[in-house]
């Protein structure tokens, strides 16, 4: 396990492939950890350096007293990318995880390369949606609403699997403060503005089931940015790496090599 003891949190990260490789970094999603990788990680060129972390409040990382901003977890990851050296990455941002690739990108131009924005969007929602659910949560937990979360992550041939136990688990575990303060994060964050000055490469992925993001929402901000291009995983929810771990990986791997030829 690798600490990263930054400015304001402390960051859990792991780093797989060869460190010499090319960077790309991985950004999970709300009530996920690193783990959310697991089944891309290996599906992919063993040359690269790839590195993922998990968002403060969720799993190994610190939980600072919320709320959060969109502002405060893009300098979580600006921070750990500059205590690793990394520049010119590519960044894999899922969820909220794209919403700081987003911002980080329009922030820090030099960190990121090219990017790939997954079952995301420029603004997820409006802010009432995300005080009612921080509400729920807080008069009943996590766990009174993860059937409905879990609906919104997979499609429903998946909803049934047995591994979608651990992934209930992963939710259910995650720090109320935390999950609590990224939700807020999200329902003030509007990125509408800065998103359509980006200029880089951009590979936006979509899940045809996906619940919390749906595909014309992420289509619709793939469009803001000149020559990105649009991506749908059939059958697929909000976590397509999960249930369409060999399609996610074929993706990604050729838009690696586009963005490294």
């Amino acid at each position: 396990m690798r600490m990263a003891d930054l400015k304001s949190v402390q960051l859990h990260w792991r780093e797989d492939g060869s460190h010499d490789g090319h960077v790309v970094v991985f950004a999970n999603s709300l009530g996920t950890d690193l783990r959310l990788w697991d089944k891309i990680i290996p599906l992919l060129p063993i040359d690269y350096r790839l590195i993922r972390f998990d968002l403060r409040g969720h799993g190994l990382s610190s939980c600072p007293s919320g709320p959060y901003s969109i502002d405060e977890l893009v300098s979580d990851t600006e921070d750990l990318m500059d205590h690793l050296d990394v520049s010119s990455c590519v960044f894999v941002g899922l969820s909220i995880g794209g919403m700081i690739g987003q911002a980080l990108a329009a922030r820090r131009p030099d960190l990121i390369k090219s990017m790939v924005l997954s079952n995301t969007a420029a603004q997820m929602g409006g802010a009432k949606l995300w005080q009612d659910r921080v509400k729920a949560i807080r008069s009943s937990g996590i766990e009174g609403l993860s059937e409905q979360i879990l609906d919104r992550w997979f499609g429903p041939d998946f909803r049934d699997h047995r591994e979608v136990n651990a992934w209930r688990n992963m939710l259910t575990r995650t720090p109320v403060e935390g999950y609590v303060g990224c939700c807020l994060a999200i329902a003030e964050a509007d990125l509408s503005f800065t998103t359509p000055t980006l200029r880089l490469p951009t590979l936006g992925i979509a899940g045809t089931m996906d619940g919390a993001s749906p595909p014309d929402l992420v289509r619709h901000t793939i469009n803001m940015i000149p020559n990105a291009r649009f991506e749908l995983i059939e059958g697929a929810g909000h976590l397509p790496c999960v249930e369409k771990p060999a399609q996610y990986a074929d993706l990604l791997t050729e838009f690696l090599k586009e963005t490294f030829r």
